[in-house]
Order: C-alpha cells, then sequence, then structure tokens
C-alpha cells in the first residue's frame, strides 16, 4: 500500500507539465508531501517513464535520463531556496550562544547593512537584485537578499567556525546523505568538507565557500532532501522520514506497517521556526519574489529560487533549474511542495 494519493498525483502531473509547457522547458518534477509523517502524496515527473514500455525507454538514448525519478536520482544547486535553511542555521546558532550566556549572532529585526556585498576570497561581490541600504529578516526574505544572507554566513564562520557550519548542514539538516526513502539509486548529493580536495586537486572548503552555501550554491542537493528540510520548518523544528510505502500484506499478514510514523526528534527550536516562517508568508505577497504563489483564501509561506547549471564544468548563462518550495497554511501546515523546472 503507498502513500501516493491518486488524485492529488493526478493534479501534480497535469499541473506541471502544463506550467513545462508554458516556459518550453526541457521537464521537471514535483514532490508532495505530509510534513508531520513524512508521507508522500505525489511525486511527480514530466517527461513521465511508463514501466509497461519499458523497453521504448531504455533503447532510446534521450529518454533513458526519464527512467530515473529525478527528485531523487539528480542533484542540483538549490539557489535561493536554501535562504530559510540559512537563517535556520543561524538561529541554531543564537540558541547555543544563548546556553554559553553569550550575544546572538543577530536579531530577526536587526538592520543589517546589505549596500556592500564584498566578502573575504571573493573576486567578485555578491549582488542583490537592486540595492538596498539596511533589511532586517523579513524584508531580506521578501526581497530575497544574497548580501543579507552573506553577512550572517559571516558572523556564523567567525563565531562558530567552518566546521560548525559544515556540521549544522550535515547533521542537523543531513545534506549529503540519503534520506532512505524507498526508491534505488537515490543521489545523497555534496556538502563541501573543510580540508577536503577535489579530484582536480582544489580545497573543496576556501574561504569564500560560506558565502556561497548562504545562498544556495557550492552545494548539490535533491529534491527530496529540500522536501524534508522546509518539513521541519513547517513543523515547528521536528525531524521526519520521508516514505512511500504505507504498509505490506502478504497473505492477509502484516509484514511492514508505517501508518504510525510522524515527528521524530526536535532539532530546531520552535519559537525560532516561527519567526522564520513569518517572513516566508512575505515572499508571496506584494513586494515578494514569488507574488503567483499567493493562493486565495489561504496563508502560506515559501521561496523561490533559480540556479545556474553547470555545462561541461561551466556555469551556463542560459540554461538553470528553477524552483518554488513552500507550504500551506502557513500555520499547521498540510503539505509541503516542491516544484523545480529544469
Amino acid at each position: 500500500y503507498l502513500t501516493i494519493n491518486l488524485y492529488l498525483q493526478a493534479v501534480a502531473e497535469a499541473e506541471l507539465k502544463k506550467g513545462i509547457e508554458a516556459t518550453k522547458a526541457k521537464g521537471g518534477w514535483a514532490v508532495l508531501m505530509d510534513p508531520y509523517t513524512g508521507e508522500i502524496w505525489a511525486l511527480a515527473q514530466t517527461p513521465s517513464f511508463n514501466p509497461v514500455r519499458y523497453a521504448e525507454y531504455f533503447n532510446d538514448r534521450s529518454m533513458q535520463q526519464w527512467t530515473r525519478m529525478k527528485a531523487v536520482t539528480d542533484c542540483f544547486e538549490p539557489g535561493s531556496i536554501f535562504k530559510p535553511i540559512t537563517l535556520a542555521i543561524a538561529m541554531k546558532a543564537n540558541d547555543e550562544l544563548k546556553k554559553k550566556g553569550k550575544k546572538p549572532l543577530f536579531t530577526p529585526d536587526e538592520k543589517i547593512a546589505t549596500s556592500n556585498g564584498w566578502f573575504p576570497g571573493r573576486s567578485a561581490p555578491l549582488k542583490d537584485a537592486r540595492v538596498h541600504g539596511f533589511l532586517n529578516m523579513d524584508l531580506a526574505l521578501q526581497k530575497s537578499s544574497n548580501v543579507y544572507m552573506g553577512k550572517l554566513a559571516e558572523r556564523i564562520v567567525h563565531t562558530m567556525g567552518d566546521h560548525w557550519y559544515r556540521s549544522a548542514l550535515y547533521d542537523l539538516f543531513r545534506f549529503g546523505q540519503k534520506t532512505k526513502v524507498e526508491l534505488p539509486a537515490e543521489s545523497p548529493g555534496l556538502v563541501p568538507t573543510p580540508g577536503k580536495m577535489h579530484p582536480n586537486g582544489k580545497l573543496e572548503w576556501s574561504v569564500p565557500t560560506p558565502y556561497s552555501l548562504a545562498i544556495g550554491h557550492n552545494i548539490l542537493v535533491n529534491g527530496m532532501q529540500l522536501v524534508s528540510s522546509y518539513a521541519m520548518l513547517a513543523n515547528g523544528g521536528y525531524r521526519v522520514q520521508p516514505h512511500l510505502v504505507r504498509k505490506i500484506v502478504k497473505n492477509g499478514t502484516v509484514i511492514l506497517d508505517q501508518t504510525k510514523m510522524g515527528l521524530q526528534e526536535q532539532v530546531l527550536d520552535a519559537a525560532s521556526i516561527k519567526q522564520i516562517v513569518r517572513g516566508m508568508k512575505f515572499v508571496t505577497k506584494e513586494g515578494g519574489t514569488s507574488k503567483r504563489a499567493d493562493i486565495m483564501g489561504y496563508t502560506e509561506a515559501g521561496k523561490s529560487g533559480s540556479a545556474e547549471k553547470v555545462i561541461d564544468g561551466v556555469y551556463s548563462k542560459d540554461q538553470h533549474i528553477s524552483s518554488f518550495l513552500g507550504f500551506a497554511p502557513a500555520d499547521h501546515p498540510r503539505f509541503v511542495l516542491l516544484v523545480s523546472i529544469d
């Protein structure tokens, strides 16, 4: 028995196909999950794969890639949808500093200067869509400020260190690790490690790395990891295990029952998460970067993002993966939804 909801799956497939045709995109995928149980209600992909006609797909090189469930097998740089994660990590640092009787890194209401985007080790400054003199956390999310996130990353590594930042990504949010959803060939992605070398002899983590990570670059993630991370923002800071199998019954005997799966350990402070969600509400309102995600009659929280694809080892200026990731209603959400367009 699967967790997939037939009706939601049909809607997701139809809307995804419509969006891809409208943007003349190569393809895309969508993941819809219950943030309290981890049940995957819809897992859509366009172009889709019909297993009954598997020979047609595997004998045609151009169709082979669509036999992969890309939300699980393919990794990409998330871009700006990663910014709420950066805020959650900064809030986590605040909590640890508070326990030690030290000053917090920042406060959500603090107005941080964002007109200067130069950071150590970078050959070019971080830039925003337009220059903002000062931004607090709510406005930084609404305007999707790269410079604001860079300033937080600078404070994180200066106060907590590179290894702490890396641990927050790997151990707290579990990027760089498989979610263990019940599908084969899941890619764990890549979180850079201080002191470790790439195959080409370059350091994975150098001086400017934290500023790239803060805005969703220099890290590789899959769609299932992203939905799981936003589920923690949606449910008040608890981990959930994403899963597609509700139960297995053989000859009338239940041999696997996951219907009682729910919230696991709490790893993020609920009050801190509430402040981040408040900021994410402004993203879909007037002045935000994602006004088309404003759902009539509901509150919603989310973030859009776009990242250049790496083609032959170089960032492409005309090929991107663009995503929206969010949940609704904003308070006590019923679902988390990721839509990525390739």
